[in-house]
């Protein structure tokens, strides 16, 4: 059966025009007018790629990358990275009204590129926890290519940089159009250390907050969140007041866990299990489990110590 619907009396391009600039002049907090100019998605998107290049040289080409090209192929992309990162940087501190924009961008502009090593040997590492922690992986180039959480961990670790920095807007740019890629939404404000994985990938979510110790591992639609937050006289959140959970050293948390607070912690050694919901601190070396309706955390025991890394507590 045809279903008909009441069409609205037919608008002239006229009509619209104007009823969209009456719609400008009246709902106001969504337009952009006679302020600086913004850094647009197209730019953050295009500086999120070329990182990644600097990043992984040899591994996003079009053709294969020869040793003796690299010298001048790494000249050429950090002079292009320079010149786009200062311009979207100089945009972001006009919108803050920050003073001398121009030459802050490009100090802080030279400054991240000047920790790119740094990123990159911390991010090795990154790829060694997912080598290690993930069965399925048959080599390290597969995880490059292939494992969405080397896309968004590596850019979360430029962006907080820039977070560090100061820099307004770009970073969550930047960890904006990992998100968009990966499913996964880690926060630039988020302290990361070293060996990170997230297996999977999917669904995560990481605030500004948290902070995540070395050797960490989580599995997909995990959440470390806020259980809430303070807010002003006039009812607005008060920023950054400590919000999210710190997770230890050497912690698995598997798929779909929540855990919420900012004065919440994980101790070192632990294993949360999968669709755990937690709203208070666990000691190290323990076990986080639902027993029926009920959540266990207990110590673990000597013969449950590579229990939690083979999988075993995703009841």
């Amino acid at each position: 059966m045809l279903l008909r619907f009441a069409l609205r009396p037919a608008m002239t391009l006229d009509d619209i025009t104007r009823a969209l600039l009456a719609s400008y002049a009246e709902t106001g907090g969504i337009n952009h007018f006679d302020g600086s100019n913004l850094p647009s998605e197209a730019s953050v998107n295009r500086l999120a790629a070329d990182f990644m290049h600097l990043l992984f040289p040899g591994f996003f080409e079009a053709k294969p990358l020869q040793r003796e090209q690299v010298p001048a192929l790494t000249t050429q992309r950090l002079a292009a990275i320079r010149t786009q990162l200062t311009a979207d940087i100089e945009r972001a501190l006009n919108f803050a009204k920050e003073p001398d924009a121009a030459p802050r961008a490009a100090l802080l502009a030279m400054d991240l590129l000047g920790r790119l090593p740094a990123i990159r040997s911390v991010v090795q590492t990154d790829v060694q926890a997912a080598y290690a922690g993930d069965p399925a992986a048959r080599s390290t180039e597969e995880i490059i290519l292939a494992y969405p959480c080397v896309l968004v961990i590596s850019l979360q670790r430029l962006a907080h940089e820039l977070h560090r920095l100061g820099v307004p807007l770009l970073p969550r740019m930047l960890t904006e159009y990992a998100h968009e890629r990966t499913g996964a939404d880690i926060h630039p404000g988020a302290t990361i250390g070293s060996h990170f994985f997230i297996d999977h990938c999917t669904g995560v979510v990481i605030g500004e907050t948290a902070t995540i110790g070395n050797h960490v591992k989580l599995y997909q639609g995990v959440t470390l969140g806020a259980k809430s937050f303070e807010v002003d006289s006039q009812g607005n959140p008060v920023k950054g007041v400590k919000r999210h959970p710190d997770i230890g050293d050497h912690v698995t948390i598997y798929a779909h866990a929540t855990i919420l607070g900012g004065d919440t912690r994980i101790g070192a050694h632990s294993v949360i299990g999968g669709n755990v919901w937690l709203l208070e601190s666990v000691p190290a070396h323990s076990i986080a489990y639902y027993k029926g309706d009920d959540l266990v955390i207990r110590a673990r025991q000597k013969k449950e110590l590579l229990v939690g890394e083979a999988g075993d507590w995703s009841i």
